[in-house]
């Protein structure tokens, strides 16, 4: 900012001439410097003319300008620059202010350092008007130096077209151009011309990718293959190109090839059976491999898959090596189907191999399905109803049974072949028993009936032919007619001992018939006969099969469980088992062929349990019965679990040889119970062999008389006293103050349930009669133990009274109370249980009418009975309780002693009688607990006279005028009566006052 002075110089020239001048030639007289190449960045020393150099400008005013620069440089600029080889810059600082007077400056080349005295050089500087130096050389001290300049402000259009003003003022072209090195910068431009960064010596790209010169600029484009490692940048020396992973695409090369990654590329690696020729970057696809004819060899398909193919022999051929596939190497040849499946063709069919194929025929009496078309799996063989196509086959009165493949000739029911068990077609008839039996001559000594068994039994050994079932089962009625029992006889011959030894025959019998039916059913699993005589079920296990551990078979209801599937492991992987019941065999076998002390009963079928055709019959578990009984088992029953045992042993030495000694009864060994109910028993035997199994109810010996006698004479003792107690407490009115009320209706229900009880086995038949004489016994024994409570609490209140020391008007509660509980609560209770279980009242199962156990119904009577003694046990001891302070008050004395005395006796027993004498019904195990019981309990009566009327001396007063006759006389006016229950009590309480 220029002085006052200098502006008063300015402004006197303004008035003055119009306008001031400067120094001479300065502001207004002065030469423009426009070349370009002036400015200090311009280092290009090719260019023709150089170097420069301003010595022509000495002595000239001179103003620096256009797009090389407006100002001489004023720091030290080292080397060749502004087209010349040294450079003169002015360090020191300009003029600030404008002013007509020129200050001299030096200005510096730099030869060999900056500011070298020796050769800079005067200069005059001036800042004119408008803030544009000049500048006058005095001298030029260095040759081939030129002054450098530069921008004082950049703009963007400073330094010219393409080209641009750095912060210190240099001009340089923009990036992607430069001044050409033997270019030199006209006026108006520098001459920036585009760069081909691709000719460079220097890459400017990665060796692995494309230069490609643009305008201003180049561009790195990577090879095919590859990529810039940064794909947001562009692609250069500092963000190269890598390889690209073509194989990260997962599916590049298909489903069925791998992919091989190369630097640039990728080749895809078929796999077997695939192809992508001829390009390996190409998706891997299939190879027909079924285009060749004889990649399979002869009789064989192929069938081209995905990357390979299969050879399968066509239908009738196999592999030479079965566990290979077949191919050129392993050839198809024929299979023989009848030897590989002997299932082809069918059952009951024959196979017959050809060349490729098989042919399959019917066995005799099997036809195909469809008779129009050869036998098959399709057309299987089915069996011929020989019975239907040919009638009357087996002649008039007989019965035709067609079976797989055959068929049976049989009699119908009463009638048998006159052959015996097997029958000849064309020679066997039908004909009756009887018939049969006239014509047996039986042996010396022998019935025909046991002549007739001996024969079927022989036939049954030399047997060399299955029987059927029909002829089986007639056998068996046959057999069991022949031995007077059975369905079909009317009234059995046998006695009630039975014949042990007709059973035992007939039970070896049944082993061989039996034996036949399982042969036949080999192939079954499961058989079952039903028929008038007999119930057979017959279960069989073959290698191979697949059967549960345990097998059940049934008969009549009853069934038998056996592991038939451990027992085959021991047999070859077989087994069978049948279990029968002959219906009337019963009557042969006996009950009475158990020997036990107690009555016997058959209450069950027997079964008979037979393993056929076993070899080792030795049994690792039990063999588990549910057998059915025939009628409900009492409570006195005992159900015994036996089996028929008959052992035929040599006589004892002495007697004649071979005379055998049979030993025929029911046994238990190895049997026994394993539950039991009112319906079934499961019996568990550990062995096993031809065998019966029963049940038997053994009734316990009649009860004992004595008891009896003893329980009828105490029972009419105890009434009788209680009649005495019951007149007693009616007629004998000793004390106004006592309400004898709860004891006489105490005494009234238990002598009528002592009365009924008597009586109550007599009317079991009777359903009606016992169902109210077991109600009305439910209601009298609630009812006495409702009474007994309210004769307790009666005492109870008496004695709280008498602990109060009051005054005795009336004892207890009022009679409709007592009334209203004594027989409400029984009414309430038997009514409630009838309505519940109307069953519950009637017949029992030890024969008496009474309450029945079944859904616990007896806790009708036992809930209400322990609840009373409970309750009275509370009363008992709250008794004596509130008797206990005035038992220590009284005075002491002899006479108040016993009679304190008596009062707790008479509590104490009222207790024992009333409550626990029914405790004892429990230990009924010996005669002294049963003896003891009937005793007690029958003498209640008994022992309520003597407490409540004996020991009390005003009745006894009363009995010795009755029985002197001077009942009549005057009673003593005034007289105080005592109480029954409490006459101790109050005297002990007048003695007190």
């Amino acid at each position: 900012m220029m002085n006052f002075g200098t502006f008063s110089i300015l402004l006197g020239c303004l008035f003055t001439f119009g306008h001031c001048v400067f120094p001479p030639g300065s502001c207004d007289n002065y030469t423009n410097i426009t070349e370009p190449w002036r400015n200090f960045r311009f280092k290009s020393s090719s260019f023709p003319g150089f170097p420069k150099d301003d010595a022509h400008l000495v002595g000239k005013w001179l103003r620096f300008t256009g797009i090389g620069g407006e100002r001489v440089r004023r720091a030290c600029t080292v080397g060749a620059g502004a087209g010349s080889k040294y450079v003169i810059t002015m360090p020191s600082n300009l003029l600030s202010y404008e002013s007509p007077k020129a200050t001299l400056l030096y200005a510096y080349p730099y030869v060999t350092a900056c500011h070298s005295v020796s050769v800079r050089t005067k200069i005059d500087v001036v800042l004119c008007p408008g803030k544009f130096y000049l500048y006058k050389p005095y001298s030029h001290r260095q040759s081939n130096a030129t002054y450098a300049t530069y921008h004082y402000i950049c703009e963007t259009d400073s330094c010219g077209p393409l080209a641009e003003c750095s912060g210190s003022g240099g001009c340089e072209c923009v990036s992607g151009y430069e001044i050409p090195p033997e270019h030199l910068p006209t006026q108006y431009s520098y001459g920036c011309a585009d760069i081909d960064e691709c000719e460079r010596s220097e890459k400017v790209c990665d060796p692995l990718s494309d230069c490609k010169n643009t305008i201003g600029s180049f561009l790195c484009v990577c090879w095919d293959g590859y990529e810039a490692q940064n794909p947001k940048l562009p692609t250069g020396l500092s963000n190269k190109c890598i390889d690209i992973d073509e194989c990260l695409d997962t599916n590049i090369c298909g489903d069925h090839g791998d992919c091989a990654n190369n630097p640039g590329s990728y080749m895809c690696e078929c796999h077997k059976g695939f192809d992508n020729e001829p390009d390996p970057k190409a998706v891997c696809q299939d190879i027909d491999e079924c285009l060749n004819a004889t990649v399979c060899g002869p009789y064989a398909v192929c069938t081209n898959i995905p990357g390979a193919f299969t050879c399968a022999c066509q239908q009738g051929f196999k592999p030479t090596d079965a566990d290979e596939e077949p191919g050129v190497t392993n050839i198809c040849i024929d299979i023989d189907e009848c030897v590989e499946n002997v299932t082809i063709c069918g059952p009951r069919a024959n196979c017959t191999n050809q060349i490729g194929s098989h042919n399959c025929t019917c066995e005799p009496g099997y036809r195909g399905r469809n008779a129009d078309r050869i036998a098959s799996i399709a057309n299987p063989c089915t069996d011929i109803d020989e019975c239907i196509e040919t009638a009357g086959i087996c002649g008039k009165l007989t019965v035709c049974t067609n079976v797989e493949g055959t068929f049976y000739c049989s009699c119908p029911d009463g009638l048998y072949p006159s052959t015996g068990i097997l029958w000849i077609v064309g020679v066997s008839f039908c004909q009756s028993l009887q018939d049969i039996l006239d014509e047996i001559n039986p042996p010396e000594g022998q019935t025909k009936e046991r002549a007739f068994l001996g024969h079927m039994d022989t036939q049954l050994k030399e047997k060399d032919s299955i029987l059927p079932v029909p002829t089986v089962t007639n056998c068996f009625s046959a057999v069991m007619e022949v031995s007077g029992v059975g369905p079909r006889i009317k009234s059995s011959n046998v006695s009630s001992e039975g014949d042990g030894e007709t059973g035992s025959f007939i039970l070896r019998l049944s082993d061989t018939l039996l034996s036949a039916v399982v042969e036949q059913g080999q192939n079954q699993t499961e058989r079952t006969v039903t028929t008038p005589t007999v119930d057979l079920s017959v279960r069989t296990i073959l290698p191979g099969s697949q059967n549960s551990e345990t097998s059940a078979l049934s008969a009549n209801g009853n069934t038998m469980e056996i592991n038939l599937e451990d027992m085959a492991k021991n047999n070859n992987g077989s087994a069978a088992a049948a279990f029968m019941i002959l219906k009337g065999i019963e009557s042969l076998l006996s009950h009475q062929y158990f020997e036990t002390e107690n009555l016997t009963e058959m209450n069950s079928d027997v079964i008979t349990a037979v393993l056929p055709f076993m070899n080792n019959t030795n049994l690792t578990e039990p063999v588990n019965f549910t057998i059915y009984h025939k009628k409900i088992v009492p409570e006195n029953g005992l159900v015994t679990c036996v089996y028929w045992e008959d052992k035929t042993e040599e006589k004892e030495e002495g007697r004649e040889e071979g005379e055998k000694n049979k030993m025929m009864r029911w046994s238990v060994e190895g049997c026994r119970v394993a539950y039991t109910s009112e319906n079934y028993t499961v019996c568990s035997c550990s062995h096993l062999s031809t065998f019966a199994l029963i049940m038997q109810i053994g009734e316990p010996p009649p009860e004992d008389p004595f008891l009896d006698w003893l329980n009828r004479i105490c029972v009419i003792v105890g009434l009788f006293f209680f009649g005495l107690a019951i007149f007693t407490f009616l007629l004998c009115s000793w004390n106004p103050k006592i309400n004898n009320t709860a004891r006489l209706h105490l005494c009234i229900n238990l002598a009528l349930s002592h009365l009924l009880l008597l009586w109550n086995d007599r009317y079991t038949d009777h359903e009606l009669a016992c169902t109210v004489m077991a109600g009305l016994l439910h209601f009298l024994v609630v009812a006495s133990f409702v009474w007994m409570l309210l004769e307790a609490l009666q005492l109870h209140l008496l004695v709280r009274r008498l602990s109060k020391v009051q005054v005795i008007q009336r004892d207890g509660l009022p009679r409709p109370l007592l009334y209203m509980i004594g027989y409400g609560v029984p009414f309430v209770i038997v009514g409630t249980s009838a309505l519940i279980y109307s069953d519950g009242y009637g017949a029992t199962e030890a024969e008496v009418c009474w309450l029945s156990r079944k859904r616990s119904f007896n806790w009708a009577l036992t809930g209400p009975v322990i609840a009373v003694i409970g309750l009275n046990w509370i009363l008992f001891c709250a008794t004596l309780w509130s008797l206990k302070p005035t038992l220590v008050n009284m005075k002491s004395g002899v006479s108040q002693s016993k009679e304190i005395r008596l009062v707790v006796f008479k509590i104490l027993a009222q207790f024992v009688i009333l409550g626990c004498t029914w405790i004892l019904g429990l230990y009924q195990t010996n005669l002294f607990f049963q003896v003891l019981f009937i005793f007690l309990n029958s003498q209640q009566g008994t022992f309520l006279f003597i407490v409540h009327c004996v020991l009390n001396k005003e009745v006894r007063e009363e009995y010795i005028k009755f029985l002197t006759c001077s009942f009549n006389k005057q009673r003593e006016e005034g007289s105080m009566r005592q109480a029954s229950m409490s006459e101790d009590l109050d005297k002990a309480e007048e003695k007190k006052k």
